[in-house]
């Protein structure tokens, strides 16, 4: 595991947090400025509440302390260039799910370590200390999603026709770069699969379907319109799983830590396509 830790994971989450970036324009940061009240409903449910939820679950779900922690650093993740795929697929508002996506993206190096050092330290029974802390956490994760978003931003910026040139073979290689991510994460513990799923893939499921009906609601009610729902609903539904992989193989050396973000990752495909098929008969083409 040591190579694929140390290297392949962070440089593959690297490559697709700047593909990332490549599809992102300074506008998208701006649109949220001009359309705040969507943007916000959209950040708070996956900022605040997924977190909640997930905290929530884990405290009645009898769970090994480990794959606890690991419900809650999928749930501190931010969402990924999926999200904004399947929110186009559905007639959502691609905009609103581009910029959720790119702020939630780069303010997570503020949450992530939040999240998961005040999870640790409740789960595990220790203080989180040496290279779990705050600090630490919060370096690692601006060093591989940050910096690689930004670079991608700024080649976006200046040097737009090549950026929208490779934009989508690079959305190709990142997809191809999850599935090795998550093929991987399952090969390392494939001789515990079955009991692994059957222990984290119920609470991971209900993670899921709780957080989509929740955001789907709030919207429904606070949102300006059909596909604004669609987008937020979205975007608390996908999240970076590639990223819940790296930090549990980064922080904790991947084991029981990482399976969640492996069976949500896997999870999430298949609610948010059963999504997709119901929200396209709700939104008419444009």
């Amino acid at each position: 595991m040591g190579i694929v830790t140390d290297i392949v994971l962070p440089v593959a989450l690297a490559f697709i947090m700047f593909a990332l970036g490549l599809g992102l324009t300074f506008a998208d940061f701006a649109r949220v400025a001009r359309q705040p009240r969507d943007f916000l409903i959209g950040a708070a449910s996956q900022l605040i509440l997924l977190p909640a939820i997930a905290w929530l679950l884990v405290s009645v779900w009898s769970l090994p302390p480990e794959l606890a922690l690991g419900v809650m650093i999928i749930a501190a993740a931010p969402g990924g260039v999926t999200s904004n795929i399947l929110t186009a697929l559905a007639r959502g508002d691609v905009a609103l799910s581009i910029s959720l996506t790119a702020v939630i993206s780069l303010v997570c190096v503020i949450t992530i370590p939040l999240i998961v050092v005040f999870a640790h330290d409740r789960l595990m029974g220790t203080a989180a200390t040496g290279d779990i802390s705050v600090a630490k956490t919060a370096i690692s994760v601006f060093v591989i999603v940050t910096v690689p978003v930004s670079i991608g931003l700024m080649v976006r910026h200046f040097a737009d026709r090549f950026a929208r040139r490779f934009e989508p073979s690079a959305r190709h290689i990142s997809t191809v770069l999850f599935v090795i991510v998550l093929g991987g994460a399952i090969y390392q513990e494939r001789g515990n699969v079955v009991t692994y799923f059957a222990q984290a893939g119920l609470v991971t499921l209900a993670l899921n379907i709780t957080m989509m009906g929740l955001a789907y609601g709030i919207a429904r009610l606070f949102a300006s319109g059909p596909r604004q729902r669609i987008a937020i609903t979205m975007e608390c539904g996908l999240q970076n799983g590639t990223l819940a992989i790296a930090v549990a193989a980064l922080l904790f050396g991947g084991g029981l830590v990482a399976v969640p973000a492996a069976t949500y990752s896997l999870i999430m495909f298949a609610t948010a396509l059963i999504y997709v098929a119901i929200a396209r008969k709700s939104v008419r083409p444009d």
